[in-house]
């Protein structure tokens, strides 16, 4: 009993200043009144090699300070932009529809210098192999088997139709036509996400976005005198395969990082494309210049692979029916790129079907969905 006396008393139980106590199931630190070795003794009676006095103090009190408020972190210590994720997510959202918006001017400049088919092959191509390269560094694994479907219906829809068919439009359609066209794409994807995922937005919601539909419906009618060229013919059929591409990609990005989604669906397609590029290059004429140039390489990495990383990752955080209504700003944008980049005349409707198209995105972000 001496002995056992004489070896409690020469330790003491190391306390923080603060008055914490030690997270539970953690060993205590102790110190030897010398100031030498420390050890503690674990649950089952071992000690763990011990560390100077001086540094078991500031275990202590970092120990302490993690764990308080049961388990949570700081303001300071939480990760960048995680305290926020609804407005990191609209950023990113937005920034892919800023690269969207510059897709059309992008492909009257390709169309330039490659033929139709040529150009929607070759910017596939082009970004697959950037896709590819980026899945090789990353060491990313295949994607599971059961994402397999929606990733095929990601790439026929955003890949392949998608830019086929507006590539097509565009040879008989004005940019600014077909952009406005593209509008109904919002209320396209909401539709699609709805008998897709189950979910029904508010009835706000809904008639915030058939609103800003009727908008950019009643401004395409105006500027094309009521009729429907088959250039329009083409750019519905696009909304449709492009509304069930960004509905599967953004279920398919709560799952897996979104820029796996189009990195793994470009990639999917890469055979078949660079097949095509090397007929279409073959049966086309081929006349390279400046903006030809630039226009491949931009709706190949800017808004092939970069503007959808971003898009699917906003729409993960934020929700496929708001983040599709931010898209309702992407006609404006690219009538601004019509008339800055192409030089076309802007029409007067626009600075009005502007001021509906913003009231729409206002209330639809706001709305409950």
């Amino acid at each position: 009993m001496t002995a056992q006396n004489s070896a409690t008393t020469s330790m003491t139980i190391a306390v923080t200043a603060t008055g914490e106590s030690t997270p539970t199931g953690s060993a205590p630190t102790v110190r030897t009144p010398a100031g030498g070795p420390s050890s503690a003794r674990t649950p089952g009676g071992g000690r763990t090699p011990g560390t100077s006095a001086g540094s078991a103090d500031s275990g202590s009190v970092d120990s302490g300070s993690a764990s308080a408020g049961s388990g949570s972190t700081s303001a300071e210590d939480a990760p960048r932009g995680a305290a926020d994720p609804l407005r990191r997510g609209t950023l990113l959202a937005v920034l892919g529809v800023v690269c969207f918006s510059l897709t059309f001017p992008s492909t009257v400049w390709g169309l330039e210098s490659f033929g139709p088919w040529s150009l929607v092959a070759v910017r596939s191509a082009l970004a697959g192999l950037i896709a590819a390269a980026f899945l090789l560094v990353g060491r990313v694994p295949l994607p599971e088997r059961r994402h397999r479907a929606g990733l095929a219906v990601v790439a026929c829809g955003v890949v392949i139709g998608f830019p086929l068919l507006t590539t097509l439009a565009l040879q008989t359609s004005t940019t600014s036509h077909a952009a406005v066209v593209v509008g109904l794409l919002p209320l396209t994807t909401a539709a699609f996400a709805a008998l897709r995922t189950g979910r029904r937005p508010s009835r706000t919601f809904w008639s915030a976005a058939v609103a800003g539909a009727v908008v950019v419906l009643g401004f395409t009618l105006q500027q094309s005198g009521g009729a429907v060229s088959r250039g329009d013919l083409y750019l519905f059929g696009a909304l449709l395969v492009c509304a069930a591409g960004y509905t599967e990609g953004g279920r398919l990005a709560r799952q897996m990082p979104g820029w796996q989604v189009i990195g793994w669906a470009l990639v999917l397609c890469l055979p078949l494309m660079l097949a095509g590029s090397a007929v279409a290059l073959s049966l086309e004429p081929v006349h390279l210049n400046a903006h030809g140039v630039i226009g491949l390489l931009w709706v190949a990495a800017g808004s092939t692979f970069f503007g959808l990383y971003v898009w699917y990752r906003g729409m993960a955080s934020i929700g496929i029916p708001k983040a599709s209504q931010l898209q309702l700003a992407q006609p404006l944008l690219t009538l601004f790129w019509s008339v800055f980049l192409l030089g076309e005349t802007l029409p007067l409707a626009a600075p009005l079907a502007a001021v509906g198209v913003l009231v729409c995105i206002a209330v639809t972000q706001r709305a409950k969905s």
